[in-house]
């Protein structure tokens, strides 16, 4: 923009030529969690700074109660750990492993800024809840303005396999998928839509990865309960045939699915990529060789993600950046009550920024990438499209293939209740300025109906729904969000920036970055996502 008022000291970085959009926001990551005897081997240091190498700028993490560990005290043991470690910001969503008197989750999001919970229907004896508990939490959720999230496979069905299996003698890492063939991911996928419904309740389906199950969450697009599906970054990098123990995790990455899952993400079926990121060494995962649930669960994802979405995305032609942007980011902002905040380039939001090269590649290794684990699902895959460079908080902490990532620079991002794409009658504020929202949500509450103003759709014009489809905000709406207004004394105040992106957030047709250089064979877009 012209006419703009830069400080001294500040710092220009070139970016001709190149995208500039959010950065990632990856909803499920699985770092410093013990599970199946031994323990994931990426802490939220070694996590987040691979996160910062793919583009991803901020994490959501889940919360997994030890036997006898309440809700409260599992959080606040992840938040004592966490805290000090994270080189960008992060959220939690809370497991819930059990149902009974105990478990307390008001006070979570009220006080902690937690406004999501995961039931399991596997892991039978374990984390699984059953039916008639489900509907319980479900309701729950709802109740609390919360979002209900599930691990979605049949865990009787699972267990009664894995017992044929064996008696069979079949032992190696495939009977781990012969186990958990897609119809029994699809048989529980519906069976949570069905719960959710006689509650009143959306859901939202974590990692999918068969065609039917996919196809069973696109079916209720347009629902009265809104159902959302979340596919595992491995499942659209990959087309796994052969099973082996690196590439053991739960649900399977199943053959031939990625290309019918990439249409349903660019057709807005299915709203939300994640890496599930769980990573274990070789040694890990050959401990159950010979013992196929004795394999622990788990692939990498968080510094992949961006680059394998992009190639199997965008590259492919299968999408446009504006959907790329909503996949990885924007969508699950909005989804956990972050935007804007979170998600967009704007003013007042968190300068969370990606700089993307879409022209350059990289060959995908377990020897250059940025996690503590020696192995990579990926191993070998070439991607177009990589970060140049990765903003975190205004600080540049990715550049020229290098991280300089700071341990404990990134802050806990509470996620108020009752997120307006979720809960669209009863959220009662969306038009608030960040510092407004920030002040509302220290403690995690949600807003109060005198200090806000109505976002239900049918009553407010200046807004559009971005997760369905490009968000568009009205000049009202914008000055809402980020307009700081004049000084009590009616003076303008001097740190405000005199560009205007009002007329761009008016246009019909969103756009979801800039590209600031017009190369041969390319054309600029110039524009804010």
């Amino acid at each position: 923009g012209k006419n703009l008022i830069i400080p001294g000291g500040t710092r220009i970085l070139d970016v001709r030529g190149l995208y500039v959009m959010p950065g990632g926001i990856d909803p499920q990551t699985h770092f410093e969690v013990k599970m199946m005897g031994t323990e994931v081997v990426d802490d939220f240091y070694d996590g987040t700074k691979a996160a910062i190498a793919g583009g991803t700028t901020t994490i959501m993490d889940f919360v997994v109660p030890y036997e006898g560990e309440s809700l409260l005290e599992a959080y606040e043991r992840v938040r004592s750990t966490a805290d000090g470690k994270v080189c960008c910001d992060y959220s939690l969503h809370v497991c819930v492993t059990r149902w009974d008197d105990t478990v307390k989750m008001e006070v979570l999001c009220s006080e902690h800024g937690i406004n999501s919970f995961k039931m399991f229907m596997a892991f039978k004896d374990e984390y699984m809840l059953h039916d008639n508990e489900l509907y319980c939490a479900f309701a729950k959720c709802k109740e609390l303005g919360a979002v209900p999230m599930v691990h979605a496979e049949n865990g009787d069905v699972i267990r009664e396999n894995e017992k044929a299996l064996i008696e069979k003698g079949v032992v190696g890492p495939e009977g781990h998928s012969l186990a958990r063939p897609e119809e029994v991911e699809a048989e529980a996928v519906n069976r949570a839509c069905v719960i959710a419904n006689q509650v009143s309740s959306s859901v939202y389906i974590d990692g999918l990865t068969s065609r039917t199950a996919a196809d069973i969450v696109a079916s209720h697009k347009g629902g009265e309960n809104k159902v959302i599906g979340a596919v595992m970054a491995s499942s659209l990098g990959i087309d796994l045939v052969t099973p082996s123990v690196s590439t053991t995790t739960c649900p399977p990455i199943r053959p031939h699915s990625s290309l019918h899952l990439i249409q349903l993400l660019a057709e807005g079926l299915l709203q939300v990529t994640g890496s599930s990121h769980c990573t274990f060494t070789s040694e890990q995962k050959n401990a159950g060789k010979q013992d196929f649930t004795k394999i622990p669960h788990g692939v990498n994802g968080v510094e992949d993600r961006m680059s394998v979405v992009w190639e199997k995305g965008v590259e492919s032609g299968a999408m446009n950046l504006s959907q790329f942007v909503a996949i990885t980011s924007a969508n699950a902002a909005k989804i956990f009550n972050i935007f804007p905040k979170k998600g967009c380039i704007a003013v007042g939001s968190d300068a969370d920024i990606v700089i993307w090269n879409h022209t350059k590649t990289r060959t995908i290794t377990a020897q250059k990438h940025h996690h503590a684990t020696d192995l990579n699902v990926f191993e070998g895959m070439t991607v177009h499209g990589v970060p140049e460079y990765v903003i975190v908080n205004g600080r540049v902490c990715f550049e020229e293939g290098e991280v300089k990532a700071v341990e404990g620079f990134g802050h806990f991002v509470p996620n108020p209740v009752f997120p307006a794409y979720i809960y669209p009658s009863e959220q009662n504020v969306i038009f608030l300025s960040v510092e407004e929202q920030e002040a509302s949500v220290e403690n995690g509450s949600p807003r109060t109906e005198t200090d806000s103003v109505s976002a239900e759709k049918s009553e407010d014009k200046d807004f559009r729904d971005g997760v369905d489809g490009p968000a568009v905000w009205g000049e009202q709406a914008t000055k809402r969000i980020a307009g700081k207004g004049q000084r009590q004394e009616g003076q303008r105040n001097l740190q405000d920036s005199t560009f205007s992106i009002s007329c761009e957030l008016d246009d019909t047709e969103r756009r979801s970055c800039i590209r600031v250089f017009n190369p041969p064979g390319g054309q600029s877009s110039g524009g804010f996502w």
